[in-house]
């Protein structure tokens, strides 16, 4: 059976680090603000940033890549911890449209609250985010990386764009994580079975 761990014990865990002991990131958890796809603040007064120790590790890989790669750019980490009351929030938000495969079923378990997962993009030296060419949580079939050749036939995405989202796939990849076909700026870290089987979800 999983172990848990409510949220508000994290501090006093091993097993998680604060994304601020991450050299050489940046960090704007949108659902610690209004600027989310649901329109309000999920998170406060909970503390969720953090990551599990094997996730930040690997985020540590990826960051080192990058500066190697393009020390002009830096990675900007928009929700990493998302624990399972934030989850229940989350899904039960959109009961009823046709976005629910968007979310993990909290019953089964988002990799967030195992800490193990991220959302993150790539900013410049002034701070401005790279052109991925959709928002964040744009829950449109343009964020769909399985759909990019499509949509650089149309028009509808540039090669620009699409350059973009690769260099973070790379230096992401390079760290182990994996991202998936819906969400440019979703990354696993590892096996989704094996993290719901052998770590510690949030609550």
């Amino acid at each position: 059976m999983t172990s848990t761990l409510p949220c508000e014990d994290i501090t006093t865990d091993p097993q998680f680090r604060r994304l601020s002991s991450i050299v050489g990131i940046e960090v704007e958890l949108r659902y610690a603000t209004p600027n989310n796809f649901v329109g309000r603040d999920l998170y406060s007064p909970l503390d969720c940033a953090w990551l599990h120790c094997n996730g930040a590790t690997a985020l540590e890989i990826a960051v080192a890549w990058l500066k190697n790669a393009r020390p002009d750019l830096s990675m900007l980490v928009l929700d990493a911890l998302r624990p399972q009351r934030v989850q229940e929030q989350l899904w039960a938000s959109l009961q009823g449209t046709d976005l629910l495969g968007y979310l993990a079923n909290p019953v089964r378990g988002s990799i967030h609250s195992f800490g193990m997962a991220v959302d993150i993009t790539l900013i410049d030296e002034q701070g401005n985010e790279l052109d991925m060419g959709t928002p964040f949580d744009d829950l449109t079939e343009l964020s769909h990386p399985r759909l990019e050749k499509k949509f650089l036939a149309t028009g509808a995405l540039t090669t620009t764009q699409i350059a973009n989202r690769q260099l973070l796939r790379d230096a992401m990849q390079c760290g182990g994580w994996l991202g998936i076909e819906s969400e440019w700026w979703h990354f696993d870290c590892g096996n989704r079975d094996d993290v719901r089987a052998n770590y510690t979800r949030i609550l």
